[in-house]
Order: structure tokens, then C-alpha cells, then sequence
């Protein structure tokens, strides 16, 4: 009977942790910069991860009450080897 109840427990657990919020990721990967907008007079704010460049995005947020940043989460593209020295012998 132990059993039966401590089942059902562990199973009541898992279907409230399971139907907790979860947050969607802010920062978009794909674009380098990211503009935080501050709305309104309670404080909301929101996050625009479409920029290329840091003057781009000063560019949108002039006149607004928002601000620029590096996106933490760029992923950026890999780095290209540097090409290998090669010795070549000539004929003599």
C-alpha cells in the first residue's frame, strides 16, 4: 500500500513541475546585436535581436527608450584554418 501512495506522490510531483512556465529563449543566435526597448511608465521592457551592426541598431533606437548590447548568444561563424606553409621543391 506504501508503495501505491508513494507512487501516486512522486507521480502528482511530476505533473506540477511538468506544467510549470517555462521562458522562451530572448536572444535570437542568428543576429549580432540586440536593442532592449523600456515601455511604458511600469518598467516593461522587451528584447530585439535583428541587428547587424551596433550603429544599426542606434540607428532604430534613436528617439526611444531603448538601448544597444552584444548578444551573448550570437553564434558566431567558425574561423577558417590558417592555410598550411608548403615547401615546394624545385627542380634542378
Amino acid at each position: 500500500m506504501r508503495v501505491l501512495v508513494w507512487s501516486g506522490v512522486f507521480s502528482l510531483l511530476a505533473l506540477a513541475i511538468m506544467s510549470l512556465p517555462t521562458q522562451a529563449q530572448t536572444y535570437d543566435p542568428r543576429y549580432p546585436v540586440c536593442m532592449t526597448v523600456y515601455d511604458g511608465p511600469f518598467g516593461g521592457e522587451w528584447i530585439d535581436c535583428n541587428y547587424t551592426s551596433v550603429p544599426q541598431c542606434h540607428a532604430s533606437a534613436s528617439g526611444r527608450a531603448a538601448m544597444c548590447g552584444i548578444n551573448p548568444y550570437f553564434a558566431s561563424a567558425p574561423e577558417m584554418p590558417a592555410p598550411a606553409h608548403r615547401r615546394h621543391r624545385y627542380a634542378h
